[in-house]
């Protein structure tokens, strides 16, 4: 696979699973822009590294559940790179309860940011790539859109919402030679899954027919699969990375 010549541009690109996606693009030659929402050195130290590897770098600060910052975001980028090949909307939030105990702040914020943002960056790029008569975007998704989990009311509508989002804009912009696919990662180990407690992963495990947690590498390396011409037919689609979980 090589993106050289290509710029990605990752949401949540500061940490966990977007950072191993930002890395994993700029080491198949792409240069690389950084969203983030808060940590700017976290941002910044992802910046390093992939400069390190001779490629471009940049980082922006976005609340991506925001147009207006969304938009402005888009101007940095283009005045630094001038086009964006590959788009990955990987910035997402939790704040789990029951249905019944959640509030409507909790519902909101969680929407917004994993389902809105997604829209927020494909309608402000979207033009770019009509333009070109190129682009790729790949939503992050999770395999809670596709079978539920109790407590994640909101989670799993956000991700559900992010697979139709997907499949529609597809439709919509294939004549356009863009290419619009998910991803639906399972249990990955992050640091939210380090603060559960030993007997709790040991219990998901048993449940997973690979008998292992998955890694940000496994999301990152589908990813760049989809964003490569090894995927130049590949649209619509939701690619499942769960270890056989949700079989």
């Amino acid at each position: 696979m090589n993106l050289s010549g290509k710029v990605a541009l990752v949401t949540g690109g500061s940490r966990g699973i977007g950072k191993e996606i930002a890395l994993k693009l700029a080491s198949l030659g792409a240069d690389i822009i950084i969203n983030y929402s808060r940590n700017s050195k976290k941002a910044e130290e992802v910046v390093s590294e992939i400069e390190n590897m001779g490629r471009k770098a940049y980082c922006f600060q976005a609340d991506v559940s925001k147009l207006e910052e969304v938009e402005k975001l888009v101007k940095k980028t283009l005045d630094e790179v001038s086009n964006v090949d590959i788009l990955v909307n990987n910035a997402g939030i939790t704040k789990d309860n029951l249905l019944m105990r959640m509030s409507k702040d909790d519902w909101n914020d969680v929407i917004n940011v994993n389902l809105t943002g997604a829209y927020n960056l494909c309608k402000s790029l979207i033009r770019t790539m009509i333009r070109k008569k190129n682009g790729c975007i790949i939503n992050i998704s999770s395999v809670v859109g596709i079978t539920g989990n109790p407590g994640q009311c909101n989670y799993s509508a956000s991700k559900a919402g992010l697979i139709g989002l997907t499949k529609s804009l597809a439709k919509e912009v294939g004549k356009k030679n863009i290419r619009v696919n998910a991803i639906a990662p399972g249990f990955i180990e992050t640091e939210m899954t380090d603060k559960l407690n030993e007997n709790v992963i040991k219990e998901y495990k048993k449940n997973i027919p690979l008998k292992k947690l998955g890694s940000p590498e496994d999301i990152a390396n589908t990813v760049a699969f989809l964003a490569s011409d090894l995927a130049s037919y590949i649209t619509g689609q939701v690619i499942v990375v769960d270890g056989g979980m949700s079989n």
